[in-house]
């Protein structure tokens, strides 16, 4: 009983790997009609030249994107308005493009407080890029507090590298 079993286990072994091959030959070149020839996909995506994109470019005026805030304050300097206004020109050359700006804080100060100044920053910034042009649309303001610090020191260097609103695209 035992070895009629075992052959008729064997037996239904082979006939389910005989069942998963299939006679079609596979080709490594895809083509139409499977004649080995390039084809045109439909649904081909058209590759995306970014080194020409001047958010890429280093040395563009793109390239700062971070706008510094004083002690508990949220007023924008005056330093910034030359970024902000390149920032809106790419904006409106581009009017696929958001942005999302992140308002930051130093570590001093309750969780509440941070995340209410951060996004009076955020805002602040928004404001100024509207004022510019940029539709409301292509901007989101929000606060991240003190929870995202770009310097992790506990001195006035790194909780001034701290206090600022970053654009993000």
């Amino acid at each position: 009983m035992t070895q009629m079993m075992t052959k008729t286990l064997a037996v239904a072994a082979l006939l389910a790997l005989g069942a998963c091959s299939s006679g079609v030959k596979l080709d490594d070149t895809a083509g139409a009609g499977g004649k080995g020839t390039p084809s045109s996909d439909a649904r081909a995506v058209a590759p995306v030249d970014v080194s020409r994109d001047p958010l890429n470019d280093p040395n563009s005026p793109l390239a700062k994107r971070s706008v510094y805030f004083d002690f508990d304050s949220y007023s924008v300097k005056s330093d910034y308005q030359g970024m902000l206004s390149e920032h809106a020109k790419y904006l409106a050359a581009n009017k696929g493009r958001r942005i999302l700006i992140q308002g930051n804080t130093d570590e001093r100060g309750t969780s509440e407080y941070n995340l209410a100044l951060g996004q009076k920053r955020a805002e602040a910034v928004r404001r100024s890029m509207s004022s510019l042009g940029v539709p409301e649309s292509q901007m989101e303001a929000v606060s991240l507090g003190k929870e995202k610090p770009k310097a992790t020191g506990h001195d006035e260097a790194s909780w001034a590298e701290n206090r600022r609103a970053d654009i993000t695209y």
